[in-house]
């Protein structure tokens, strides 16, 4: 049953339309802790993260925290992810929650309920998962994402090169498994494309993957799926790799950056410095 919450997808489409086509990763790296002159502990997590958020909160389309730097300072991490989430719904900013769960039946069940369930403490706005034990195993996520008016991004095709001997491998008929992927993800997002709207359900594409989607003939734009992207900034991706990679679907590119926002910590003002300049070139780069 609806909660009566608008689609994912019309706010994220909103916030890129308002605020510019970027994310800013919050990822608490051992060597950001103490660049930042901070402990690695809960503590410098804490003050890390929320010095993150009141720095970007409302001026940034989203900010995607990665669960796993939290999760290993065990529970005490695992509780400034609840606090840092809770930050940015009072902030009404869009959380993407990078977990990048992949798992079958109840267990699946059990992650939804976890990051989608309203009154969760763990509840995203979206989160990352993996459909690497088939598409159809995202079936529990997928619906209360739906029910929820939340969101998904399924991770389609990545940079890094192990990826490779998966995503590329092709089925009898010559279809890539990233292929089905997108196909799987296009199918979910019918009747937004049919409103001619922005999908709930989107998909993970590294922006250095240079002519892969046009080698493997992935249509992003016919999935209107939002296409978080990876990669961008420090990692190597700019306005001609992200033309390459997206082509017609650069409107519908949500570009994640972290380093080149976080290592201008710990200053506020710094960080909100470098998060305009990131969205300026996001916005350069992908609507211009």
């Amino acid at each position: 049953m609806s909660t009566g919450r608008e689609a994912f997808g019309a706010r994220l489409a909103r916030a890129m339309d308002e605020l510019g086509p970027l994310c800013v990763g919050i990822d608490p790296h051992r060597s950001l802790l103490e660049a930042w002159g901070l402990s690695d502990d809960a503590a410098g997590l804490r003050e890390f993260s929320l010095r993150a958020v009141e720095a970007v909160a409302g001026r940034v389309a989203a900010v995607k925290p990665q669960s796993a730097f939290f999760e290993r300072h065990g529970s005490a991490g695992v509780a400034v992810l609840e606090e840092t989430l809770a930050a940015l719904r009072e902030a009404g900013t869009l959380s993407v929650l990078d977990v990048k769960r992949g798992d079958i039946g109840s267990t699946m069940s059990g992650y939804a309920d976890a990051y989608l369930s309203d009154g969760s403490p763990l509840a995203a706005d979206a989160l990352t998962v993996s459909p690497y034990l088939g598409f159809g195993s995202l079936a529990p996520v997928l619906d209360l994402a739906r029910e929820t008016g939340r969101g998904v991004f399924v991770l389609g095709l990545t940079s890094n090169p192990e990826g490779r001997s998966v995503q590329h491998a092709t089925d009898p008929s010559g279809r890539s498994v990233a292929g089905g992927v997108v196909d799987g993800v296009t199918v979910a997002n019918a009747a937004a494309r049919a409103d001619g709207t922005l999908g709930s359900v989107g998909l993970v594409v590294g922006a250095t993957v240079g002519r892969a989607v046009h080698d493997l003939g992935l249509d992003l734009a016919a999935s209107a799926a939002p296409l978080l992207a990876p990669g961008v900034g420090a990692q190597g991706a700019g306005a001609p790799e992200l033309e390459q990679v997206f082509g017609v679907a650069r409107r519908q590119v949500l570009a994640s950056t972290s380093r080149d926002v976080l290592q201008a910590g710990p200053d506020v003002g710094a960080l909100r410095a470098a998060a305009e300049t990131a969205t300026g070139q996001a916005v350069a780069a992908l609507r211009g």
